[in-house]
């Protein structure tokens, strides 16, 4: 890789990342390697990048606001080696991967798992968050596409993929716990966990669909907390299958009376852009 390039990369993966230790074990280079690399961009640019402090380095203004840049440069320059990889018959390739956490941890190793049997030279890289900080990775070219809810912003491409089923999340030893279906009026007089993510919240808008409104003690965007919660008897709740997919606390999951889904899918910039890894990944994910 040119030097030039090698610095940038330096730069957004040690902002990405709070750290030069980070960055270095990231890219395979010694930490005093990465710090001298930004010292020399400093150096040529004749600004100052990153504050270094105890707890690690920070942007900035100077550096938030060319670091768009190097960041485009860094893409566009993995989309030419992408091209080339492409020439040489897909033996080599990165596919940058965003995902909803229950959606991350319930598709994604199935899928990589069959894809890296015909195609054992492709690495992945997964970062998991939250739908707008996915929709901003796609378009900053952090990853090159997006597992989400959708819609999505509609200046993404997106392909559906499936359905997943909302559940009613009830205590191990709650009287309704062995039937079958949980009814939504249940929930009206039970203390009730939230799940909502950016002021999205499939419970909620099944709620008003049914004129319900339960009391809502806890409102959190991690599955992992709700499903803690509801073990310990501090309330119920509804939540996404896959999010209880291998699940490890001792809740009953039932299915409800009135079925709800969210709509799950892959988003990315452009299809005709994308790596020939990344479009042979989407071909077998579809398949």
């Amino acid at each position: 890789m040119d030097v030039g390039v090698q610095k940038y990369l330096a730069f957004v993966e040690t902002a990405d990342r709070g750290s030069f230790t980070r960055a270095a074990e990231k890219l395979h280079y010694s930490q005093s390697g990465v710090s001298r690399m930004i010292r020399d961009l400093e150096t040529e640019w004749k600004v100052t990048l990153l504050e270094r402090g105890k707890g690690g380095v920070k942007l900035t203004s100077d550096g938030m606001k060319l670091l768009p840049f190097a960041r485009s440069i860094c893409g566009e320059v993995a989309r030419l080696q992408s091209q080339v990889d492409e020439l040489r018959g897909l033996r080599a390739g990165l596919i940058r991967v965003g995902a909803l956490s229950g959606a991350a941890a319930g598709l994604l190793p199935g899928w990589a798992e069959a894809f890296l049997r015909s195609h054992p030279n492709i690495d992945f890289q997964l970062l998991v968050g939250e739908q707008l900080e996915i929709e901003d990775w796609i378009f900053t070219g952090r990853v090159d596409f997006g597992i989400l809810d959708l819609p999505a912003d509609p200046e993404l491409e997106t392909v559906f993929l499936e359905q997943d089923p909302l559940l009613a999340v009830l205590p191990e030893d709650h009287p309704d716990a062995a039937a079958e279906v949980f009814p939504v009026s249940g929930f009206v007089d039970l203390p009730f966990l939230l799940l909502e993510k950016e002021n999205r919240a499939e419970a909620s808008e099944l709620f008003e669909s049914c004129g319900i409104t339960p009391h809502i003690r806890f409102t959190t965007w991690d599955e992992q907390t709700i499903l803690s919660m509801v073990e310990r008897g501090l309330g119920v709740s509804i939540l996404p299958a896959l999010a209880l997919k291998r699940c490890a606390w001792r809740v009953a999951a039932r299915r409800l009376d009135v079925p709800a889904y969210r709509n799950l899918g892959v988003a990315l910039r452009s299809r005709k852009t994308a790596s020939l890894a990344v479009k042979s990944f989407l071909e077998y994910v579809e398949s």
